[in-house]
């Protein structure tokens, strides 16, 4: 039987989709787009682009410039090896259905020293064929301020600042565009007036973001109890949440909101209580690292314990036990055990290849992603887009 178009489409090398394509294409957005971290092993992307493939979907699969950097980051991986890992995966899976996003390209400081190394890193990633890039210069948001143009004054000189340069590095080529308003876990909740400012303020720059961050009550990585179990995440404010994205829709924006800090939030909460369409974007990152520690536990409990050890031995404090500080800490170990995680047994590499793709497929389900490649590849071919 002949395949249908789309899955042949994907089927075949090529480059990574550039993410505004992918949000174009599903205008109107009813579902959450899985964009994956997966900061250890090849097996794990392995295993979500085989779901993907399996599911006829688009992913995103990014890493953050803490986890990914001209020097290693915490993985030991680089812009050029990070990307090359993810063409392997394609090619040994058959499906080129993904957008290769450069995440949480932070600015904390905004000195010109600091700006002029983050040029280094988006070229970096420019260089490695990214389509997608989030700036984050939410750490430069001034609660000491009371008017929300002074307090976003450089969120917003930054941002543009980093826009501009990737635009002029592109040159013309399609890409996606995400920016953060909220940083991440803090206590504050964004309000609706600053996510409007801050598009609006792009918007007069010639930036239009495909994906929003915003500060919703969740929080990167996970929490546990002193016994090591995982404390479930309960604390995203989704009518704050629909408030902005539908404020936004509003005012003529076709931008989604992109949902951080997943991973530990129950599934059964994500399937019915998540904001599908309002939500476009779901990032998942700790997950797969869990997977990996998990599968290594039963599969190769030596290479294991050499890691925990190491872990507690470096990070731990006093009134914190071992399982806390292994939760908290442990993502340091995929740099300092690169060779060792890059030369697991087939055994294991089979196991972390099939956890990967039970909870791709999961998640995949519960953010409502209904064969995504059927309508990427519509507009594709409709538009006469080339990338």
């Amino acid at each position: 039987m002949k395949k249908e178009a789309h899955i042949e489409y994907f089927e075949q090398p090529r480059n990574p989709l550039p993410g505004d394509v992918l949000f174009d294409a599903l205008q109107p957005p009813d579902c959450i787009v899985l964009a994956a971290n997966p900061r250890a092993t090849l097996d794990v992307i392995v295993g979500i682009l085989q779901a993907a493939k399996d599911t006829e979907n688009v992913v995103i699969l990014e890493l953050a410039l803490s986890e990914m950097s001209r020097t290693g980051g915490y993985t030991g991986l680089t812009p050029s090896t990070f990307a090359s890992r993810i063409r392997k995966a394609a090619e040994i899976v058959g499906w080129y259905g993904y957008v290769l996003h450069a995440d949480h390209v932070t600015i904390k400081k905004g000195t010109d020293e600091e700006m002029r190394d983050v040029e280094k890193e988006i070229d970096a990633r420019v260089d490695a064929g990214f389509t997608s890039f989030a700036i984050d210069s939410s750490f430069l948001f001034d609660r000491s301020k009371a008017r929300v143009e002074d307090q976003l004054r450089e969120v917003l000189r930054t941002s543009v600042l980093s826009f501009r340069h990737i635009e002029e590095r592109m040159g013309g080529r399609r890409y996606g565009r995400e920016g953060e308003v909220g940083e991440i876990g803090i206590k504050e909740y964004t309000e609706v007036e600053e996510a409007l400012h801050f598009l609006g303020e792009l918007k007069e720059n010639n930036v239009l973001l495909n994906c929003l961050a915003i500060a919703n009550g969740t929080r990167h990585g996970i929490a546990v109890d002193k016994e090591g179990k995982i404390i479930p995440k309960l604390g995203i404010n989704i009518p704050r949440t629909i408030e902005i994205a539908d404020a936004v829709r509003a005012k003529g924006y076709k931008t989604g909101i992109a949902q951080h800090g997943i991973t530990s939030t129950p599934t059964n909460l994500i399937a019915t209580k998540f904001p599908r369409g309002r939500i476009i974007k779901g990032n998942v990152g700790t997950q797969w690292m869990l997977i990996v520690w998990d599968v290594l536990q039963i599969f190769e409990p030596e290479l294991y314990q050499n890691i925990f050890d190491w872990v507690v031995e470096k990070y731990g404090k006093e009134g914190v036990s071992e399982a806390e500080t292994f939760a908290s800490d442990s993502k340091n170990a995929i740099g300092k055990f690169f060779n060792e995680l890059e030369s697991l047994d087939a055994e294991t590499r089979r196991a972390i290849r099939a956890k990967a793709y039970t909870e791709a497929l999961v998640f995949s389900r519960a953010f409502g992603m209904n064969k995504t490649t059927k309508r990427v590849y519509d507009h594709v071919i409709c538009n006469n887009v080339e990338y």
